[in-house]
């Protein structure tokens, strides 16, 4: 039984077992989402990390005479298109870049239930003996990595390349691939995933979340 006050009057009430119930259930489901999903960046932390890849891209190729950007499909094109812009705004350069589709290069292509779907590649120039830049969202495991440096071969032999992730996912390597540049490193499980979120892309603002994989029945 619970006791309260409403207008100065003194009252007591019982709540009803299933009531009772209901309110103890969202209540948990509310810590769980809670536990569930973790904020990393948010939209100002993910513009100054953007900034710092910018000046230290600067820093490091100069002139970018001899150094091109490939953003990874899908979600490392969106990290590219917003490094190339603000490169432009910060030192006038306009850098070359382009898109690199691995797909058809990773190991695990032909060992998944569902076909991976391949997206375009764009890539109107040769990387011979250029310095290339790989530049995608997350570091996991490093297959993706390790297949785009196969897919690019096809458009020459670099001299050297570096790779530029937004988040660093320790601990979870199958491949020994190390980000030149990146914006957080994190520690996850296995259950876990690291999703980024775009403003242009629908979402409230940009965000990175680690959140729990849900787990299929």
């Amino acid at each position: 039984m619970s006791s309260g006050r409403i207008g100065g009057s003194n009252f007591c009430f019982i709540i009803p077992p299933i009531q009772r119930l209901i309110l103890i259930y969202f209540y948990i489901c509310a810590q769980i989402t809670a536990m569930q999903k973790r904020l990393v960046l948010d939209q100002k932390q993910i513009a100054i990390t953007l900034d710092r890849f910018c000046h230290q891209l600067i820093e490091n190729h100069d002139d970018f005479k001899d150094t091109v950007l490939l953003g990874l499909q899908p979600r490392g094109t969106l990290v590219l298109d917003r490094i190339v812009k603000r490169l432009k705004e910060i030192s006038g350069i306009e850098v070359l870049s382009g898109y690199l589709d691995a797909t058809f290069h990773r190991d695990d292509f032909r060992r998944r239930d569902m076909p991976l779907k391949a997206n375009e590649t764009k890539i109107n120039f040769l990387i011979e003996n250029k310095k290339v830049v790989l530049v995608d969202d997350v570091l996991f495991k490093g297959r993706s990595a390790r297949a785009a440096m196969d897919a690019m071969i096809a458009f020459g032999r670099p001299q050297k390349v570096e790779l530029m992730v937004l988040i660093d996912r320790k601990y979870t390597r199958d491949y020994p691939i190390i980000p030149n540049y990146y914006g957080r490193q994190v520690n996850t499980l296995e259950s876990q995933y690291v999703g980024v979120e775009w403003k242009n892309q629908g979402f409230a603002e940009d965000a990175i979340w680690i959140t729990e994989k849900e787990v299929k029945s």
